[in-house]
């Protein structure tokens, strides 16, 4: 088992090189919008990621996790298993950048933006290219070749950042500053009126590029579709599109909702505001993403195992653990943290710790997820993730014009928290599996009262409170250590083999 484990915390540390590295990189530009951009000019870039994210999902409908699916359980066909799966997705995907093509400047008006139809053009190439690399990516994980993953998304990553320094900083430095050559040079294609337009380019041509660096992967072997076989994916994948869509909608559908139920004079400013402190958590955000990378796969291939129940439940432990100490080493230092954007934004940092608690109950529910996927009953999915996503909308409706951008954040814990009781209380019925949850609260619990406890120590001395910060980080791992048996077996022989002893 603890081999197992081993396993999954390499392969979730090699897919965050290119998950948590690549997005803390992108992370690192948020100082650049929230320094060169007004809080309502970046509340349009929260806003329209926030349409992406909710678009991607129709557009895979869930053909990721059938993919892993039907790919594990036919291995005489994977290969078919895996064109299938993306001709679903590339003939939906063509159809709905064709559409976006077509209604540009309807959709455009629809969206208040009637001057930039662009937008619509741009943002409909790109959700249309990530829906189709989706797959791809797909079949990389399920191979376990999470360097080639890292390389192909570093590589993307790093050419949108490249982009967006040289349009938005580099481009008009050197017009100020440049000889006339220079400047006539970046005169003949940069435009300052395009503004956050730039980065939405940058992101365009990153894609793109992302895209063809995937076409050995996608013309390795012979492309075929299997109508059958279609038809047996979408039974399966079609309730994880409704449980994805509610899901994303949990996620997204909050900044959209500020900018219509709050009044039009400030609504942009509180999407920017709240989009910048949403972005604070993003360290924990990206733990559960390359965490869920690596562990979807290794869920499925431990399913059959004798010991998969009691790993999954070790394997709870340990990643509620770790978010544990994401979040106390953002709300600790959080007087350092707080740079990262500009002081225009910074009154929004107060939800950012109930951000952060509502994804660890987000991480903890993708856990407990695995019973509904490993068992084929994906339709409690669905039922979950809309309960969720009815809580979250009701919860914005009700009290976005009573307490603003702070709704929305209450809105992620109710959501998170709601759902992961749901799918332990439906779970443990159909696929018990031992989850420790009492010390898991207790762990929750110990970390959330020193996260008050450190509030109520006054400001001293930047050095003296950031020594004070790590005693109080460091007062938790002895906490973890003294309340949880497994956590000492775990953490012992490192300490032994550190320190150069042998174990008795």
């Amino acid at each position: 088992m603890t081999n197992a484990i081993k396993r999954l915390a390499g392969q979730t540390a090699i897919y965050g090189v290119s998950t948590i590295l690549g997005r803390l990189l992108n992370y690192l530009l948020v100082p650049v919008y929230t320094h060169y951009f007004l809080t309502h000019e970046y509340g349009v870039i929260a806003e329209m990621y926030s349409y992406v994210a909710i678009l991607i999902v129709i557009l895979t409908h869930g053909m990721e996790t059938a993919f892993f699916r039907f790919y594990e359980n036919d291995t005489q066909n994977q290969g078919r298993t895996f064109s299938t799966a993306l001709l679903s997705v590339f003939i939906l995907s063509v159809i709905f950048v064709f559409t976006t093509l077509t209604f540009r400047g309807e959709i455009a008006g629809l969206l208040r933006y009637p001057e930039h139809p662009e937008y619509v053009l741009w943002f409909g190439i790109i959700i249309g290219l990530d829906a189709i690399m989706a797959v791809p990516f797909a079949r990389l994980r399920a191979e376990n070749r999470p360097v080639h993953f890292a390389f192909i998304k570093l590589t993307g990553i790093i050419i949108n950042i490249f982009l967006v320094l040289f349009f938005i900083i580099a481009c008009p430095w050197l017009l100020e500053n440049g000889n006339p050559a220079t400047a006539s040079f970046i005169n003949s294609f940069y435009d300052p009126q395009i503004g956050v337009g730039y980065v939405f380019i940058a992101n365009l041509v990153a894609s793109s590029i992302t895209a063809v660096l995937l076409l050995p992967v996608v013309l390795r072997h012979r492309i075929e579709f299997s109508v059958i076989m279609w038809r047996q994916m979408i039974l399966y994948a079609l309730p994880l599109l409704l449980a994805g869509l509610a899901g994303i909608l949990n996620e997204a559908i909050d900044k959209i909702l500020l900018k219509y139920l709050l009044p039009r004079d400030i609504a942009m400013s509180q999407v920017g505001i709240y989009g910048a402190s949403y972005k604070v958590s993003v360290l924990m955000i990206l733990f559960i993403q390359a965490f869920r990378f690596a562990a979807e796969p290794f869920f499925f291939a431990e399913y059959k195992k004798e010991n998969a129940k009691e790993l999954y439940a070790r394997v709870m432990k340990v990643f509620v653990v770790t978010c544990l100490f994401i979040f106390l080493g953002i709300m600790l230092f959080m007087d350092i943290i707080q740079y990262f954007i500009g002081s225009d934004y910074r009154e929004g940092l107060e939800v950012v710790p109930i951000l952060l608690i509502a994804h660890i109950f987000l991480g903890i529910y993708f856990n407990l997820s695995i019973w509904y996927k490993l068992t084929g009953q994906t339709r409690f999915g669905a039922y979950i993730a809309v309960i969720g996503a009815s809580i979250t909308i009701l919860v914005n409706v009700l009290l976005i014009p009573v307490l603003g951008y702070y709704a929305s954040a209450l809105g992620h814990l109710v959501c998170y928290l709601g759902m992961a009781a749901l799918s332990w209380y439906w779970g443990k019925k159909r696929f018990y599996v031992p989850y420790d949850i009492g010390r898991i609260f207790l762990f929750i619990g110990v970390a959330i009262a020193l996260y008050f406890i450190h509030g109520w120590i006054p400001a001293i001395h930047s050095l003296v409170d950031f020594l004070i910060s790590g005693l109080f980080l460091a007062f938790f791992a002895l906490s973890v250590w003294l309340i949880d048996d497994e956590a000492r077996k775990t953490i012992k022989p490192l300490i032994h083999k550190l320190s150069g002893k042998k174990l008795p």
